[in-house]
């Protein structure tokens, strides 16, 4: 029976009558000539749904495509629970691990039998994941009461579901069905297998590179590409939570509930302190053979690069070296000759928004041990200004500077290699979710920056997450090419930091109001950090990188 419904598709910029319960894919087939691709999932009253969402009432739906970031999600999502079959039906009862993002994929391994993985075991995995693709076969979505849920993962040998279910509040669970698995994301899938025509699988390190559509050439697989150094401090913290016992999410519940949260917070403080100690013996030995005045810290945005300079600092001083600290921001040309981004806007982010020849000129200076007049940067009036500052360096100094172009070697190309020290900080996440959805480090720094704004700078959720794509795009010009350029790689995550801020971040993400297009990711990181027991910021020390984005730092600016 036909009701008397409209939804309006923003995509069309028309209303169009359907009957309730139609599916989202069922209306498509009805306008598919009026859209220019073929959607993977879509936004309704802004929220990301399955193709297979029956529609009962009016709503505003917008058809999201395979290559905008929405749909990777979605399609890599989907990819995953593919190889996860292709594993179930050629090594039944081994345990795959999908750990984090590198090298342009996902690095995967079994669990506790890392020798399965030969090039030729490779091989049979990703051929069988094409047939299973060219079956086109449904993930079918369904919803069970929790408990039921948990039993179904159990027989299967999911215990790692099994943890994080049974530490949820949550009466009904959403699973996805594939032929004869079962398996759980927080993010929608595909409507079949067959939407999944690109990817490739290649043998990487101990494991596997699973790899996605090249975002500029969406016809291809990715080119994986080396990434030695952020590939050991990747191995380095993953070894770590083994050793601790901390592999996922379910875990750290319970460790919660058990009244462990202090030892946790302890262990993973105290590494932190250990890596800024290693990192400042290594500075402190290179300095007396002769190298090593100038220490640059890099890092993506909310990497924690401001506390990462202090505690640096504080560990140089340990050693009896004192940092003198220069602010690249002071370096900054003229506002009239900054160069312009693609919307025509100031690009404070290019490198050559940087007076690189003066700043060469200084370092050069001060290296020498003559004494410098330091510029300032008037953010008023747009000009560089000189107010009677000097630096000279003594015999146990050591300049220490922070900042996005640290790595880049055009930033400090007229200054020997043997005199520079370069550091990455970056927060590396490897606490999982469960094995088969891992903890993005982009939604880690976003979740930080997003608290730190609203706190910090009045600024809302909404507009955090306006600024982020731009962010992003930023970071992949300015930072990550270079980022294996650094002598050390420090990760800023804490494993037990996504518990702590999830009270402030829920609070703040609720305000994003359900009629904005940023609504869509406020509601995915909310649905993302109920899987999170809280656990209270007054727990964690004054001196934690963390509270760098949550307040109360003993750190002053």
């Amino acid at each position: 029976m036909t009701n008397d419904l409209k939804i309006f598709c923003k995509n069309t910029q028309e209303y169009i009558d359907i009957d309730g319960g139609d599916t989202l894919q069922q209306i498509y087939e009805t306008i598919e000539k009026r859209i220019p691709f073929k959607p993977i999932c879509a936004l309704v009253n802004n929220k990301l749904e399955a193709l297979n969402y029956p529609v009962f009432g009016p709503k505003m739906v917008e058809y999201i495509e395979p290559v905008s970031p929405q749909g990777i999600r979605v399609y890599i999502h989907s990819l995953c629970m593919i190889l996860y079959k292709a594993i179930v039906d050629l090594f039944p009862g081994k345990r795959l691990r999908i750990e984090h993002s590198i090298s342009g994929g996902f690095y995967c391994t079994i669990k506790h039998d890392e020798k399965l993985l030969t090039p030729e075991n490779i091989e049979r995995l990703k051929a069988r994941m094409q047939e299973i693709i060219d079956q086109d076969i449904k993930f079918v979505r369904r919803e069970r009461l929790t408990t039921d849920v948990v039993e179904m993962f159990r027989k299967q040998g999911l215990n790692d579901k099994v943890r994080l279910l049974e530490s949820s509040s949550d009466l009904y669970t959403v699973f996805y069905k594939l032929d004869n698995v079962i398996d759980s994301y927080y993010e929608p899938l595909a409507p079949s297998t067959g939407y999944i025509k690109v990817f490739n699988l290649e043998p990487y390190k101990d494991g596997m590179l699973l790899l996605g559509p090249d975002k500029d050439n969406p016809e291809l697989p990715r080119k994986s590409y080396p990434m030695e150094k952020m590939f050991k401090a990747f191995t380095r913290y993953v070894k770590f939570n083994d050793i601790v016992g901390l592999d996922d999410v379910g875990t750290l519940n319970k460790g919660i509930d058990s009244g462990w949260a202090p030892d946790i917070i302890n262990v993973a403080e105290a590494l932190h302190e250990k890596m800024f100690s290693r990192i400042a013996d290594d500075i402190t030995e290179r300095y007396h053979n002769g190298g090593a005045r100038v220490v640059l810290i890099a890092g993506p945005s909310s990497s924690g690069k401001t506390t990462s300079s202090k505690r640096l600092a504080i560990q140089l001083l340990t050693n009896y070296i004192v940092p003198r600290v220069i602010s690249l921001d002071n370096y900054f040309v003229d506002r009239a000759h900054t160069p312009s981004d693609e919307r025509g806007e100031y690009d404070y982010e290019s490198l050559y928004a940087l007076d690189l020849e003066l700043f060469n000129h200084d370092l050069k200076a001060l290296i020498a041990g003559e004494e410098v007049k330091m510029p300032t940067y008037n953010f008023h009036t747009g000009e560089r200004e000189y107010r009677g500052d000097t630096l000279q360096l003594k015999d146990n100094n050591i300049l220490l500077m922070e900042g996005i172009h640290g790595l880049n070697p055009e930033l400090t190309k007229e200054i020997p290699e043997e005199m520079k020290y370069r550091v990455y900080v970056s927060a590396l996440t490897t606490l999982s979710i469960d094995d088969h959805n891992w903890v993005s480090t982009s939604d880690n720094r976003l979740l930080r920056r997003i608290v730190r704004d609203y706190k910090y700078r009045s600024v809302d959720a909404r507009s955090s997450i306006a600024r982020w794509p731009s962010v992003r795009r930023g970071e992949e010009k300015w930072i990550f090419p270079y980022q294996e350029n650094a002598d050390a790689m420090l990760n800023s995550s804490l494993l037990f930091e996504l518990a702590v801020i999830k009270e402030q971040a829920e609070t703040v993400l609720r305000q994003v109001p359900t009629n904005v297009p940023e609504f869509a990711e406020a509601s995915r990181l909310l649905r993302f950090l109920r899987y999170f027991k809280s656990i209270s910021d007054n727990t964690i020390p004054s001196t934690s990188l963390i509270r760098e984005f949550l307040g109360g730092s003993s750190f002053r600016e």
